[in-house]
C-alpha cells in the first residue's frame, strides 16, 4: 500500500491526512492550531495524532501553506539588491540596494544595446553581505536572456547569495512588473527556505522519509529544490489546494468551490477539472504576482472574522480575533474574565464608538511573542508586557498600570504584529447554538450573553441574527465574484448592485424582485461548511455538496495533486514577410533563438523540441511518465486568421504527470 501525507497551514488550522493514493481514500485526519511563531510546532502537533504504524507507509508528503501570501500582505522577508538593465525601476515595492544599467533587446531576441558589466560588477562588489537576494530584470530578458544570466554568473562569483531573475519567473513582457515579481520572489527566498527546514525536521522526528511536495498558486505541485528557488509560486497555495481537494473528493469536474477557513473566505470556480487561472497572477497586497495562478475571490470573512456591536448594528470582519472558546481552551482565566464581565455589566453605560475604535470590554489582548517594535510608545511597550503573562483587557491593563484605557495605541500594535486580539467571532456563534462543540462553548455563551445586551435583545434572537449576517455575507461574496467575471466590470453599477442584493434577501422591492440560479454545484470546504452553507445555498436554488472529508479539503488537495510544467514558444513573423502565407520567422524559445524559412518549419521545430525540453524540466522536477499537451495562440492584426495579419503566435506546451514516490 503507498500512502500520501498532505498538510495545510491555515490562518487557524494546519491540517495533515494520510491518503491512500490506490483508492484515493483519507485514511487518517488530525487537525492543531496553527502555530505562526514556528509552522513546524502546529504541523508536529498534528502528526503526533496520526497513527505510527501508517506514518511508516508514507511514500510522499506534499504541503500548502499561507505563509509566502502572509509575508507579502505584511511586508516581511529579507533584504534584496535589484539590478534592472534597459528601464529604470518604478520602485513600485521597495529594494534595500538599486543599481540601474544600459542593455536592450529587440523582439526578436537580438542586442541592440549593450550593457555596463564594470558598473554592475562595482555595485556587486558594494553590497556584499547588504543583502540576502538579489533580483535581476532586464528590457525584453523573455525575447532573450543573455544580460540577466550574465548578470547571475557574475553575482554567484561576487556575492554568493540566491538571485532571482525576471524571465525564469514571467514569460510577460512588462519590464516594471518582471521586476516587481523578481524582487517580491528575492525577498521571500529566506522564508521558505526556514519553513522548508522546519517541515523537514517534523518529518524528521516522526521518522518520515519521502519526498517533500508544495502546492503551487495553480494547483500544481513542485519539490522541494524548485520551491527553494521560486517561493513566489507558492502565494495562495492553499486556495488552490482546495480546488484540487474539492475535485478529489467530489469526483466533480465542473463546480463553484468555496473554502470557509478561518481568516477569508476563498472562492474559486472548477471547470473541466482544472482550476480558473488568473494569467497575470494572484493580487496580493495590490500587487500582481505576474505568475500564472489560480483566480480566487478573496473575502474577509471566515471562522476567526471579529464581529463587533455598535449602535445596535451588527458588523462582521475583515478583521481576525481568536475565538473566545479557543482561547478560554488555552487560557481558562478567559472563561472567568468574562463572567465578571456578565455580573457587572449592567451598572456600566454603553458608549457608542466608530467602528475601528471600538474595543468590547468581551475582548482581550496577548503578546505574539515578538519584541517591541520601534512604532511603540512606552505606554504600549507597558501595555505588551502585560500580555506576556496572558490574555488582558485594555480596562484590566489601565486599572493596573494607571494609564488612560485610549492612551494605548491598540489599533497599531495589533497592526504590527506584536499582540493578538481575543474576541466574539462566527466559531463562538456555534459553539454558543450547539452546532460546534470543538472547545469551550461556556465561554462563547458568554460571549454571546454580551454581545446580545448591547443588541438589547435576547442571546438566541443575537445568535440567530449573527448567523444570517453572516450567511448573508457569504452569498454577497459568491455573487459579487460570479457576476463580475461574467460581466468583466470590476465596479458594478447602483443597479448591478441592486439585482444582487435581491437576489440574495429574496425580497422584492416597491415593483420587483429578483431570482438567482447556477448551473454549477457547490462545493463546501471547510470546518463550518455544515452551519452556513445549506442556507446560502437555497438562496440559489443550488446543488450543495457538503463531502466527507471536507474539513481538511486543502490537505487532501496537497496530495492529489500534480506537476505541471509549462514552456512557452513564441513564433513571430520577420520584417518584410509578414503578409506571405509562409513567412520567414524566429522562433524564440527559453533554450534556443533561431530562424526559419518557412512558418510552418519554425511551429514543426519549436513542437518537436519544446516537448523534448518540457518533458525533461517535469521529469526532472519529480514528474513520473508525463503526458503533453500543446495550446496555440494567436495575435492578428486588423482582423482574424482570414483578414488580418499574423502578428507572433505562442506555442504553450505543457507536460503533466504525477509525482514520484519514494522507491520509485
Amino acid at each position: 500500500m503507498s500512502l500520501g501525507l498532505g498538510f495545510d497551514t491555515g490562518g487557524t488550522y494546519t491540517d495533515a491526512v494520510i491518503l491512500d493514493f490506490e483508492t484515493g481514500k483519507v485514511l487518517q485526519k488530525a487537525k492543531s492550531l496553527t502555530t505562526y511563531a514556528d509552522l513546524s510546532v502546529g504541523i508536529d502537533s498534528s502528526v503526533r495524532k496520526l497513527d505510527p504504524s501508517l506514518l511508516k507507509q508514507v511514500t510522499m508528503v506534499s504541503m500548502s501553506s499561507t505563509l509566502a501570501t502572509n509575508s507579502v500582505v505584511e511586508g516581511r522577508g529579507g533584504r534584496v539588491g535589484l539590478i534592472s538593465i534597459g528601464l529604470e525601476y518604478s520602485k513600485t515595492v521597495p529594494v534595500d540596494a538599486y543599481c540601474g544599467s544600459r542593455g536592450r533587446f529587440s523582439l526578436y531576441g537580438r542586442e541592440t544595446e549593450a550593457m555596463e558589466e564594470r558598473k554592475i560588477r562595482e555595485f556587486l562588489e558594494s553590497i556584499k553581505g547588504k543583502i540576502d537576494g538579489l533580483a535581476v530584470s532586464g528590457y525584453l530578458s523573455v525575447r532573450n536572456p543573455y544580460h540577466e544570466n550574465k548578470v547571475k554568473a557574475m553575482s554567484d562569483e561576487i556575492l554568493g547569495v540566491p538571485v532571482v531573475c525576471g524571465h525564469e519567473l514571467s514569460s510577460s513582457l512588462g519590464f516594471d512588473e518582471r521586476a516587481v515579481t523578481a524582487v517580491m520572489n528575492a525577498r521571500l527566498l529566506p522564508m521558505i527556505r526556514e519553513l522548508i527546514t522546519s517541515v523537514k525536521r517534523s518529518l524528521a522526528n516522526a521518522n518520515i522519509e519521502a519526498p517533500l511536495m508544495v502546492v503551487k498558486g495553480d494547483g500544481s505541485l513542485m519539490n522541494e529544490a524548485l520551491a527553494l528557488d521560486r517561493p513566489i509560486e507558492t502565494i495562495i497555495s492553499g486556495p488552490a489546494a482546495s480546488l484540487i481537494g474539492a475535485k478529489a473528493l467530489s469526483g466533480k469536474d465542473d463546480a463553484i468551490v468555496i473554502d470557509m477557513g478561518g481568516t477569508t473566505t476563498d472562492i474559486g470556480v472548477l471547470r473541466g477539472g482544472q482550476p480558473r487561472l488568473e494569467s497575470e497572477g494572484a493580487l496580493i497586497g495590490g500587487k500582481r504576482t505576474k505568475v500564472l495562478a489560480a483566480n480566487i475571490a478573496t473575502t474577509g470573512l471566515g471562522g476567526d472574522s471579529r464581529i463587533v456591536v455598535n449602535n445596535k448594528q451588527i458588523f462582521i470582519g475583515p478583521y481576525r480575533a481568536v475565538p473566545l472558546c479557543i482561547a478560554s481552551s488555552q487560557w481558562p482565566s478567559v472563561r472567568d474574565k468574562l463572567a465578571a464581565i456578565e455580573m457587572d455589566r449592567r451598572r456600566r453605560p454603553r458608549n457608542a464608538h466608530t467602528y475601528e475604535g471600538i474595543i468590547h470590554e468581551s475582548e482581550f489582548f496577548v503578546s505574539r511573542g515578538r519584541p517591541a517594535a520601534d512604532f511603540m510608545s512606552e505606554h504600549d511597550r507597558t501595555f505588551l508586557n502585560l500580555t506576556e503573562d496572558g490574555p488582558i483587557s485594555v480596562a484590566e491593563a489601565s486599572k493596573i498600570t494607571g494609564i488612560h484605557p485610549m492612551t494605548f495605541n491598540i489599533a497599531r500594535m495589533e497592526k504590527g504584529g506584536v499582540v493578538q486580539r481575543i474576541g466574539f467571532t462566527p466559531t463562538d456563534i456555534l459553539h454558543a447554538d450547539g452546532s460546534y462543540l470543538e472547545y469551550d462553548a461556556e465561554a462563547s455563551k458568554l460571549g454571546a450573553e454580551y454581545m446580545s445586551y448591547l443588541m438589547d435583545m435576547g442571546a438566541d434572537e443575537f445568535l440567530a441574527l449573527a448567523k444570517s449576517r453572516v450567511i448573508d455575507r457569504l452569498a454577497e461574496a459568491l455573487v459579487k465574484d460570479l457576476v463580475i467575471e461574467e460581466t468583466g466590470m470590476e465596479s458594478p453599477t447602483m443597479a448591478d448592485t441592486d439585482f444582487m442584493r435581491k437576489s440574495i434577501s429574496g425580497k422584492f422591492g416597491k415593483d420587483y424582485g429578483c431570482f438567482m440560479r447556477f448551473n454549477k454545484p457547490i462545493i463546501g470546504i471547510g470546518a463550518p461548511v455544515n452551519a452556513y452553507f445549506p442556507e446560502m445555498a437555497k438562496k440559489f436554488d443550488a446543488e450543495l455538496l457538503l463531502l466527507e472529508n471536507s474539513d481538511v479539503g486543502n490537505a487532501v488537495g496537497a496530495i492529489t495533486g500534480s506537476i505541471v510544467e509549462t514552456v512557452p514558444i513564441v513564433i513571430k513573423p520577420m520584417d518584410g514577410s509578414v503578409q506571405e502565407e509562409n513567412p520567414r520567422s524566429v522562433m524564440i524559445a527559453p533554450f534556443e533563438i533561431k530562424e526559419f524559412v518557412r512558418l510552418s518549419d519554425a511551429i514543426a521545430y519549436a513542437t518537436k523540441y519544446g516537448t523534448e525540453e518540457v518533458l525533461r524540466i517535469a521529469e526532472r522536477h519529480g514528474a513520473v511518465d508525463p503526458s503533453v499537451t500543446v495550446r496555440r495562440q494567436d495575435q492578428w492584426f486588423g482582423g482574424n486568421s482570414g483578414s488580418g495579419i499574423l502578428v507572433e503566435m505562442t506555442l504553450y506546451i505543457t507536460a503533466m504527470g504525477k509525482p514520484r514516490f519514494a522507491g520509485q
